[in-house]
């Protein structure tokens, strides 16, 4: 250990101020679209480029074909009946397709796979005709809308997709990695260590660790932070406890009491809380347990892309100090030493976090925790109100509800789903009036299943408990 501290030269810190299966792909981006737009945008008002209009003439044939489009087909010919076997089904809108008759065998799941967007060799006349640079702008331009719109309708998953980060695109132009360890300097400069610890320090201070006592490293992502938790104990008995689904947050106090309860000495547990999303909005709840190293835990991890609002996948992982000294290594190639996980790491990442701590702080953390609260709530009771199953778990803002029969629905507001139920996670960037427009658009989802009238739930007692259901069978009026 005298060793570990001699070696762990701090970097200075820049401080803290203050399936089912996949559906295809839209026409929007469809390749042969893209490639006619572009050439037609290329094309001489008088039509006099030959190359131009071979390529649209072959643009053409493909369509023909039935090449073109947004939908991924298995081949060509004719099929049993006369149908083209590559032929794709589309769902008419006056028939919606429900998830239970989804097709799901593995021959469909080929055909229905996203088409991708070929890459071409440039040809040498390209820097001169500029054709293959307006075809990358193109294609960027669409699938920028694309983005845009599934940003809109962005409901299943727990990313907080709120953020603005203009002022830090000035260093995309740089190559930072900060591999190794992050409070040991190495011989590879281009990195962003000092905001990196920065970040760390943030963070040991809300979970209450002295900067000596504590290690740590921001991941590539929430699920590396899980693993070295397990590398760290990785000599103890293995348990899991939690749900993602449903939104649980575990009883830390319990888990604690529970092992001393059973005569289990310090030293023969280990504690990784697994903090991906709750982790961070728990220490802003008044009525919830601390997440604090006062207790005996050991690590904690938690996911940066998630409440922060990071656009990269990336996440925080921070343990005691006296657990890393036996994982720690000499890695003389880059004169340093490593405890992580991974080689490289992305260096980005690490400032983007670092600016909206600066950003946010304590405080603005704190509201947006009581924004999501607040309209999970508010969500869980027009579910309730237009008479859906649903479920609110206590300190969640994830709203777990009767999976829609609609998988056109489900597809486009992206809801996360498990067998009969699907959940919405409420984060900073969804407000009320998204879920507003949820809603109805559910309602009128639901409506085309009972054209009658008659709304007959499924149960989901199961799932959720009786009183979390609006089946008849369970739900007394």
């Amino acid at each position: 250990m005298a060793a570990m501290e001699v070696e762990r030269v701090r970097c200075a810190t820049t401080g803290y101020a203050g399936e089912e299966e996949a559906l295809p792909l839209p026409r929007e981006l469809s390749v042969e679209d893209l490639q006619k737009d572009v050439l037609l945008s290329l094309l001489p008002e008088n039509g006099s480029s030959p190359k131009i209009l071979d390529l649209l003439t072959a643009a053409d044939k493909r369509e023909e074909n039935g090449v073109a489009g947004g939908w991924r087909r298995k081949g060509e010919g004719e099929g049993e009946g006369g149908k083209g076997q590559g032929e794709a089904e589309v769902c008419d809108g006056a028939k919606p397709q429900s998830i239970a008759g989804a097709r799901t065998d593995n021959n469909s799941r080929r055909s229905m796979r996203c088409r991708s967007l070929p890459i071409t060799e440039p040809e040498a006349e390209d820097e001169y005709t500029g054709e293959k640079e307006a075809y990358m702008a193109a294609v960027l331009a669409r699938f920028r809308h694309t983005l845009e719109e599934r940003t809109r309708n962005h409901l299943g998953y727990p990313y907080n997709l709120e953020f603005e980060y203009g002022a830090l695109t000035q260093l995309q132009c740089f190559s930072i990695n900060n591999l190794g360890d992050p409070f040991i300097e190495s011989n590879y400069g281009v990195h962003s260590r000092q905001f990196e610890v920065g970040v760390l320090d943030w963070f040991a201070r809300l979970w209450e660790l002295e900067k000596d006592e504590y290690w740590g490293y921001i991941t590539n992502c929430g699920t590396e932070g899980n693993l070295h938790g397990i590398l760290v104990g990785l000599s103890l008995q293995q348990g899991l406890a939690g749900t993602t689904v449903k939104g649980a947050v575990d009883d830390l106090d319990c888990v604690i009491a529970t092992l001393e309860r059973c005569g289990y000495p310090r030293d023969r547990f280990y504690i990784h809380c697994d903090g991906a999303l709750f982790g961070l909005m728990i220490p802003f709840v008044k009525k919830a347990a601390k997440v604090t190293f006062k207790k005996p835990i050991d690590s904690v991890s938690v996911s940066g892309h998630k409440f922060v609002g990071c656009p990269m996948p990336c996440g925080i992982q921070m343990t005691r100090m006296c657990h890393i000294e036996r994982l720690s290594r000499n890695v003389e190639y880059l004169a340093s030493r490593d405890a992580t996980i991974m080689g490289s790491r992305n260096g980005h990442a690490p400032i983007y976090l670092w600016y909206t701590l600066n950003r946010k702080g304590y405080q603005g953390f704190k509201k947006e925790v009581a924004d999501c609260l607040k309209n999970a709530q508010f969500l869980y009771l027009r579910l309730r109100e237009a008479k859906f199953g649903a479920m609110l778990n206590s300190l969640s803002s994830t709203v777990v509800f009767e999976r829609p029969q609609e998988e056109a629905f489900v597809r486009k507001w992206q809801l996360a789903c498990q067998g009969k139920i699907a959940h919405v996670v409420v984060m900073p960037s969804v407000k009320v009036n998204k879920l507003e427009a949820f809603v109805r658009e559910l309602l009128a989802s639901r409506k085309k299943f009972f054209p009658d009238g008659v709304v007959v739930p499924p149960c989901i007692a199961d799932e959720l408990g009786a009183d979390n259901c609006e089946c008849p069978d369970c739900h007394v009026a």
